[in-house]
């Protein structure tokens, strides 16, 4: 079940589904999903999850920086809720 409500969508968590299998579905990497709801663990059934709105998702690639990829170090910290950069990670630009 998704809602939206002023521009922000929430999602009921049906029983079984896994946190990556949600993020998949809303196109927003499931370390972003996990920090908008503040989990530590896979939601049980009927949590009612924020899906935050991702923008662009981008594939790192070696020799990138997080300022070539946002502008600046803080905007990519503040958009990816992370300090970390690696090649392979999927990204919100």
């Amino acid at each position: 079940m998704e809602l939206v409500f002023a521009e922000q969508t929430l999602y009921r968590v049906k029983r079984g589904q896994k946190l990556a299998a949600i993020a998949r579905a809303f196109n927003v990497p499931p370390r972003l999903l996990a920090a908008e709801n503040a989990l530590s663990e896979e939601p049980p059934a009927g949590v009612v999850l924020r899906i935050p709105s991702a923008g662009d998702l981008y594939t790192v690639r070696g020799g990138e920086s997080k300022t070539l990829l946002c502008g600046s170090k803080e905007r990519y910290e503040a958009r990816n809720r992370t300090a970390c950069l690696y090649p392979a990670q999927q990204i919100v630009l």
